[in-house]
């Protein structure tokens, strides 16, 4: 899902109820930028993931985990993205972000499922 602008992202604070949850939630943000665009096109895609066009940044959002795929985004880019260009696109994330492999980058938003990986 696409989301184009920041009024579902952001709200007022006195919009905002406090809750004592924990809610396994992830998600990066990037720069704006070709990398950055190419992913979020390649990441808008797929169910249960919410891409946020702003001005400057592009977020990335999802419940339990976010899986990045290289040769997904590579393939889109029409050239190499490795999970070390990926870390340098993304400006931040949440959750815990994990490099399964030379392929795969996966963000948990549950911190119990990460385990299994260190």
């Amino acid at each position: 899902m696409s989301v184009t602008t920041s009024e579902q992202l952001f709200k007022p604070l006195d919009a905002i109820t406090f809750e004592n949850t924990i809610s396994h939630q992830c998600g990066v943000t990037m720069n704006d930028s070709v990398e950055a665009r190419c992913i979020a096109e390649v990441m808008e895609k797929k169910p249960g993931i919410r891409v946020t066009y702003l001005p400057a940044m592009i977020r990335i959002d999802g419940e339990g985990r976010i899986e990045f795929k290289m040769d997904e985004i590579s393939e889109a880019l029409g050239r190499e993205m490795t999970p070390h260009l990926f870390e340098i696109s993304t400006s931040t994330h949440y959750g815990r972000m994990v490099m399964v492999d030379d392929n795969t980058v996966v963000l948990f938003g549950n911190m119990d499922d990460a385990l299994a990986y260190e």
